[in-house]
C-alpha cells in the first residue's frame, strides 16, 4: 500500500465529521507507541511546555541514575538511548527553546557521570557534538537569550 501524500490527508480529513476524527485519532493511537505519545502531547502538554520540559528533565535524570556502571559498554549504550529518547520527544514539541533546554540538560548530566573516563572517544564524541548543535540552535535566538544560554554552556564545558 502506497502512504497518500499530506495533502489528501489533509482535505480527507476536512470532509470527516467529529466523530469519525475522534474515530481516526484512537484507531491511530493503538498502532505505534510513539503515535499515542505524540497525542498525548498536543491534548495534554503542549499547553503547558515548561511543564513537559520538567517531566522529560525527571525522564532524562531518572535514566541517568539506572546507568549500569559494570561495563564500559553498557555505559555508552545508556548514553545513546537517553539521547534517543530525548530527541523522540524533543522533535514532538518542535519548539527551538524546548530543544535547548532538553539537550543542555542532557550534557549536564552527561558532565556529571562518576564513574567514567572522559578519555573514551564516544562520549567525548556524543557530548560535543550536542554542545555544537546546542550552539548552533543558540545563535538563532534573541540575543538576551543567547547571552543567557551562552553562560550556561560555558558551564557545563567547564565540567
Amino acid at each position: 500500500m502506497k502512504a497518500a501524500t499530506v495533502k489528501m490527508i489533509k482535505e480527507n480529513l476536512k470532509m470527516r465529521s467529529k466523530d469519525e476524527l475522534i474515530d481516526i485519532c484512537l484507531s491511530l493511537s493503538k498502532f505505534k507507541k510513539e503515535s499515542k505519545e505524540f497525542l498525548t502531547y498536543l491534548l495534554f502538554e503542549a499547553d503547558d511546555e515548561n511543564y513537559y520540559i520538567e517531566g522529560i528533565k525527571e525522564e532524562i535524570n531518572d535514566d541517568f541514575k539506572k546507568i549500569n556502571f559494570n561495563n564500559y559498554y553498557y555505559v555508552k549504550k545508556s548514553v545513546r538511548k537517553i539521547l534517543r529518547t530525548t530527541k523522540k520527544n524533543i522533535r514532538y514539541s518542535k519548539k527551538k527553546q524546548t530543544e535547548i533546554e532538553l539537550l543542555l540538560h542532557f550534557c549536564r548530566n552527561l558532565s556529571k557521570l562518576e564513574h567514567v573516563d572522559y578519555e573514551n572517544s564516544i562520549l567525548n564524541k556524543i557530548f560535543n557534538r550536542e554542545i555544537n548543535k546546542i550552539k548552533k540552535l543558540v545563535s538563532t535566538l534573541h540575543p538576551d537569550l543567547q547571552y543567557d544560554y551562552k553562560i550556561e554552556i560555558s558551564e557545563i564545558e567547564i565540567n
